[in-house]
C-alpha cells in the first residue's frame, strides 16, 4: 500500500485526486500524526510538496527516506520532497533566483526507468536543489534548473523538482515510481 505523507502543499489535492481517479490504493497523513512504527505496512511513499519550513516536519520525512532507503522501499518527492530526499543523503539546496512557477519542458539526460523524452510539466517552487549527494543521479533538467528529477542509484527511489501530479506527463512518471511500469499511459 501507498502512504501519502501530506506536508501542504496546495497540490496535494490534485495528487489525491489522480490516484483515487486510478483506483490506486493509498493512506493520506500529515506528518504529525504519522506513526513512524507503521512504516512497515506500505510498500511505496509519496513526501509531498509543502508551504512552510517546519522543523518538525523535516525531521519526519528524513526518517521516512531512511526507512525507504534501507528497506528497498519505492518513493516519490515531490518538490520539497525531493528537497528533504536530497538533504537527507548530503546534498544541498538554494533559494531560486526568481521564483518558479508555471508550464516548463524537461530534458532527460541520463537514461532511466521514468522517461526516454522530454517532459511538459508544472514548475511551482522557491528553493532548488544545488547539490548532490554521491548516492543521488540528475536525470533530467530544465533551462531553470539543474536538477528536475532525481534517482537513488540502483533503488526505486526518485525526485522531482516539479509537481508531476500537474500535468499529464507528470502523472505517468508517477504510476511509473509506484508500478515500475516502463510504457504505461494514463490516457
Amino acid at each position: 500500500m501507498l502512504l501519502v505523507i501530506d506536508n501542504g502543499s496546495v497540490y496535494t489535492k490534485n495528487l489525491i485526486d489522480f490516484l483515487s481517479d486510478k483506483k490506486i490504493h493509498y493512506k493520506k497523513i500529515t506528518p504529525e500524526l504519522l506513526d513512524l512504527k507503521s512504516l512497515d505496512n506500505y510498500n511505496s511513499f509519496i513526501l509531498s510538496g509543502r508551504r512552510k519550513n517546519e522543523k518538525k516536519v523535516n525531521e519526519i520525512n528524513s526518517k521516512i527516506i531512511n526507512f525507504a532507503v534501507n528497506n528497498d522501499k519505492k518513493l516519490l518527492g515531490i518538490c520539497y520532497g525531493a528537497e528533504i530526499l536530497t538533504l537527507t543523503l548530503g546534498g544541498t539546496i538554494k533559494k531560486s533566483v526568481i521564483l518558479q512557477r508555471g508550464n516548463e519542458k524537461v530534458s532527460i539526460l541520463k537514461e532511466n526507468p521514468l522517461s526516454s523524452g522530454n517532459l511538459h510539466v508544472f514548475e511551482s517552487h522557491g528553493f532548488e536543489i544545488s547539490k548532490l549527494p554521491d548516492v543521488l543521479i540528475g536525470i533530467a533538467e530544465s533551462k531553470n534548473c539543474k536538477f528536475e528529477i532525481i534517482q537513488y542509484d540502483k533503488k526505486p527511489i526518485f525526485g522531482t523538482q516539479f509537481h508531476p501530479e500537474m500535468s499529464d506527463d507528470g502523472k505517468n512518471l508517477i504510476l511509473k515510481v509506484l508500478f515500475n511500469l516502463i510504457d504505461f499511459n494514463i490516457s
